[in-house]
């Protein structure tokens, strides 16, 4: 390729696709890859643009599910041929997994063009070009934050509901988890800045965000504040227009009674709370280097029942941690029984890489972990039924949702979430209703991982987040979103953690 056809190229609408594999954390990323590439000029790929048809793919790696590494160099083989019959298309790896693994990747797939950290997403669309002028591979790690993503331009997913990092990085140090030694310690936004940036996306029409943090409710001990984020939920109850607000996730350790108390007070604060179990075993946590036990975990629950009687409370459950006994397990299953989640996202312990559990004694046999797996997943889902069909004969205030109903056209219904961000289905209303509306309806039948109202909708509230999405798509046809390659719950409610038990989180 010429100089003058490589200048051509560059002027030209280049298109972009992302691929997405991980936790929250890596979905807000992308949308800071997808303002970052648009901002230097890409278009996204439209829907339903085949693999290796985009001239830029971008994976946002994780390095906590099982098998990333495996999954990333399978997808990245299939792009080889095809990148070899486009001249001018390249690839970019970036996120955990890159963040890990480094040079290795480039190593193992020559063919790629762009290998960048968890540090340094900004730094994207200068590497693209320089690999384009150099035509050799860019490979640069930063080892610590260069710049807040949020700084950083953004593409959101969604018109009415939107993330809002609060800070990065993480100080704990549990066995199964590499992501602090990845995404660094934890650094905190000042709270004026978070703040502003809540203030400009009401301002354009959002009235749901969700704080972000690795270990969201540790924030403050950067800034030397211990009550900074109680003081953060009371501060965005007086943001006038913003009606929810949701956190992902905390960490028992943190979890303290002026949070509690900031919950309970701030009405548009929702009923829900993602709490980390991992094990109920106090010798398991203890070898997790979990600094909290069974006791104070439930006594946490127990408060925030007492104080906010209706809140959905899930967790994230790690089986088969090595050593775990049959008692152990037994303990799991008991504080699970006491606790009664809502929903429980469980995954059977594997070994990460660099992690200390890795290398520790006691493995536990696939099948001890598999038959563990299936008789907690069983007393959940008793559970998460039993405690949904609670939910039956109350009425509720959805926010309508986007693409959450995967069988909504064939049932004439709606989907959305309820303030305690469970997943409701409900019958079409006569009047228009836009994603981002509010519909209140009665809940007659409760599934497991849903509710129904299946009766007439008592009343529409048309927002200024309906208003929102209906502008945004109602201007000039743009390109479909962000290729994700894990599945969603809502934009941008609590996705499903990763498995391994981090949860981008605590």
């Amino acid at each position: 390729m010429t100089s003058s056809d490589r200048s051509q190229a560059v002027d030209e609408h280049r298109t972009y696709a992302i691929r997405t594999y991980g936790c929250q954390m890596n979905v807000h990323d992308s949308e800071r890859l997808s303002g970052l590439l648009e901002n230097a000029g890409y278009v996204r790929a439209p829907e339903g643009t085949a693999e290796g048809e985009a001239d830029v793919v971008v994976f946002n790696t994780c390095a906590v599910r099982e098998n990333a590494d495996n999954r990333l160099y399978g997808n990245l083989g299939r792009l080889a041929p095809m990148k070899t019959q486009r001249p001018g298309m390249q690839i970019a790896v970036g996120g955990c997994l890159a963040q890990k693994d480094r040079d290795t990747i480039v190593r193992k797939a020559p063919w790629v063009d762009v290998v960048f950290g968890t540090h340094n997403i900004g730094k994207l669309p200068v590497l693209l070009e320089r690999a384009r002028v150099l035509e050799e591979a860019q490979v640069e790690i930063a080892e610590s934050l260069e710049a807040f993503p949020s700084t950083l331009p953004t593409r959101r997913e969604s018109a009415y509901a939107a993330w809002v990092s609060i800070s990065v990085g993480c100080n704990n140090t549990c066995t199964f988890c590499i992501v602090p030694a990845l995404r660094g310690k934890e650094k905190d936004r000042r709270p004026g800045d978070i703040l502003a940036e809540v203030e400009a996306l009401v301002a354009e029409g959002v009235s749901e965000i969700t704080l972000l943090g690795q270990n969201v409710n540790a924030y403050g001990s950067d800034i030397g504040d211990r009550e900074a984020f109680s003081k953060l939920l009371r501060a965005c109850g007086a943001i006038e227009g913003l009606e929810r607000v949701r956190f992902t996730s905390p960490h028992p350790r943190d979890f303290t009674d002026d949070v509690i108390a900031a919950m309970a007070e701030t009405p548009n604060v929702m009923p829900q709370l993602h709490m980390p179990l991992q094990s109920g075993s106090d010798p398991v946590l203890k070898a997790m280097r979990r600094s909290y036990r069974q006791e104070r975990y439930l006594g946490i629950i127990e408060k925030v029942r007492a104080a906010i009687p209706h809140a959905a409370i899930s967790t994230d459950i790690i089986v088969g941690f090595p050593g775990e006994t049959e008692e152990d397990f037994e303990q799991t299953m008991h504080v699970v029984r006491e606790a009664r989640f809502a929903q429980a996202f469980t995954f059977q312990y594997s070994k990460r890489p660099g992690t200390p559990a890795a290398e520790m004694d006691g493995q536990i046999p696939k099948e001890v972990v598999q038959a563990r797996y299936e008789r907690l997943v069983a007393l959940q889902e008793e559970i998460s039924w039993e405690e949904n069909k609670k939910q039956v004969g109350r009425t509720l205030e959805v926010m309508v949702a986007e693409g959450e109903g995967r069988k909504d056209g064939a049932t004439h219904r709606l989907s959305g979430r309820a303030p305690d961000n469970r997943l409701v289905h409900f019958t079409k209303p006569e009047a228009e209703v836009r994603p981002g509306d509010v519909v209140t309806v009665e809940i007659t039948y409760a599934a497991p991982h849903h509710l129904l109202a299946e009766g007439p909708t008592t009343a529409v509230r048309r927002t200024r987040a309906g208003d929102a999405w209906e502008k945004r798509n109602a201007a000039p046809a743009q390109p479909a979103g962000v290729m994700l390659g894990i599945p969603t719950m809502g934009v941008p409610a609590p996705l499903p953690a990763p498995t391994g038990g981090c949860s981008a989180v605590g």
